[in-house]
């Protein structure tokens, strides 16, 4: 191999720079390519970027790129658009508070700044939307005729531009073209679809209407063979997955969707012979109907041909009457995820867990948002989260927060599952001492409780002093642990 001339880093040959600059992030490779010509020659290689992580939207404090840098974004797909493998977009958190156009301010006194502050809010609210719709049209156009993809990953949950409620596409009529740009998303969607070749996954998560029931459809014939992860989610759209698409499907070994979606008809399809045996499934539950969906039959149908099937499911605000209706005998649930705001899980519910999925459950997440914190136990001496980790021998990660646990009760878990229970999070607010417990016990309550946590874990331990290291927002939570719980098979 010829030298270049020059000494130091520039006699290196362009085959071994390339090599160096494949363990730069993505970001400091782009600030590398302005040191020189032939460091941005080098940089440009096509195998550096088979692998591209975005995040659009948002600013500076939320990690994305905001409108200001969707030139920046457009010269990148351009170059590298038509032939990176594995493309993964994200919606990053917008800063500040953005309300929904025409939300009714709160009764109580007159604020005279509102009427501005509002105006204010919404401008923020359309630039910060009509972003997200340029840099996405962006994306799809640069990658819609690349036979070579195959990983696709798309979260933009849209409730990050707003603080309640759910932003729908009939705000988009505030913005700009928005319609016309919607559906322009949609068709490129499926033209991508529809030009690949070799898709093993796919994945798109709450992105405003991008996904419709129809998407599924112009999934061309080869990428519908190689795809091995089906993961499509909407908060407002009907089905998005139907039992007829599921069909040409036969490769899947990983799937997530709504849980009304999991019909006996889909079931049934699953636990077809003639198809790879299926290894996760994921599922989003919330309070809609629960009609239709899967009986205890179609799970022992499933697991019969799906021997190693894992479940992993993610209730939100769900009572414990409709999750008893859920946790069928022959649901293979590996990891629980109840979130919520006002609704409250029983302690029924929990025994149940506990006595069905002694020998699967692997994570449990039990986190409420409401500022009052239930006690779930009967009385102090008989808490079913310490039943539930006697009983569970598998229980690896276990979080709380908003629900009072007892913390004689805590040290029992923790003596119960030892260090084995790799993630034991709780929020300080969670924890409440029992005077008779620790009448007779010198010095401060909270440190005895950290040193007998951490002598019942083996390693040193604190509950969770920042709430928010607990908490996440729901559904952002659900598509990285879904993937998280996907890669695992």
């Amino acid at each position: 191999m010829a030298l270049c001339g020059g000494v130091g880093a520039m006699a290196l040959p362009s085959e071994l720079i390339v090599h160096i600059f494949s363990f730069l992030s993505d970001r400091d490779k782009l600030r590398a390519s302005a040191v020189c010509s032939r460091w941005r020659e080098c940089l440009f290689y096509p195998a550096l970027w088979t692998d591209l992580k975005l995040r659009i939207g948002g600013g500076c404090n939320g990690g994305g790129c905001g409108s200001e840098a969707t030139p920046k974004l457009e010269f990148l797909m351009r170059k590298f658009g038509s032939f990176v493998r594995e493309l993964q977009l994200e919606l990053a958190p917008v800063d500040g508070y953005l309300s929904p156009m025409n939300q009714e301010a709160p009764t109580g006194r007159t604020d005279h700044a509102a009427p501005q502050r509002d105006q204010h809010s919404s401008q923020r609210w359309k630039e910060a939307t009509a972003t997200y719709l340029d840099q996405v049209l962006c994306v799809l156009t640069c990658t819609r005729n690349n036979r070579n993809l195959k990983e696709l990953s798309m979260y933009a949950d849209t409730c990050v531009l707003q603080e309640e409620g759910l932003l729908d596409t009939s705000y988009l009529q505030h913005i700009h073209q928005g319609d016309k740009k919607i559906k322009e998303i949609q068709q490129l969607f499926i033209e991508l679809l529809a030009n690949s070749r070799q898709l093993r996954k796919l994945s798109c998560g709450f992105m405003l209407g991008l996904v419709t029931p129809c998407s599924l459809a112009s999934l061309s014939n080869p990428s519908a063979q190689s795809l091995q992860h089906l993961s499509l989610l909407d908060h407002q759209m009907a089905p998005l997955i139907c039992p007829t698409e599921v069909e040409r499907l036969a490769s899947l070994r990983s799937l997530a969707l709504d849980f009304s979606d999991l019909t006996s008809e889909m079931c049934s399809l699953l636990a077809s012979r003639q198809r790879v045996p299926l290894h996760r499934l994921s599922l989003l539950l919330n309070a809609a109907t629960l009609e239709g969906t899967a009986t205890d039959d179609d799970w022992k149908a499933l697991v019969r041909v799906s021997a190693n099937l894992r479940v992993y499911i993610m209730a939100l605000e769900v009572d414990g009457g409709e999750l008893l209706r859920v946790l069928k005998p022959s649901l293979p649930l590996e990891r629980l995820h109840l979130d919520s705001y006002s609704s409250m899980v029983t302690d029924g519910a929990l025994e149940l867990v506990a006595q069905q999925y002694n020998k699967t459950l692997t994570h449990l997440l039990l986190l409420r948002d409401d500022g009052h914190f239930p006690d779930l136990s009967v009385n102090r001496n008989e808490d079913p989260l310490v039943l539930l980790s006697w009983r569970c021998t598998q229980l690896a990660v276990l979080v709380i927060h908003g629900y009072t646990i007892w913390s004689h009760n805590l040290v029992a878990i923790s003596r119960l599952r030892g260090s084995s229970l790799h993630v034991l999070a709780v929020s300080e607010e969670s924890i409440d001492f029992d005077p008779d417990q620790w009448t007779y016990v010198e010095g401060d309550p909270v440190h005895n409780l950290v040193k007998e946590v951490s002598l019942g874990l083996g390693r040193v331990w604190h509950p969770s002093l920042d709430s928010n290291l607990v908490l996440s927002e729901p559904t952002q939570h659900f598509h990285r642990e879904m993937h998280a719980f996907s890669t695992g098979m």
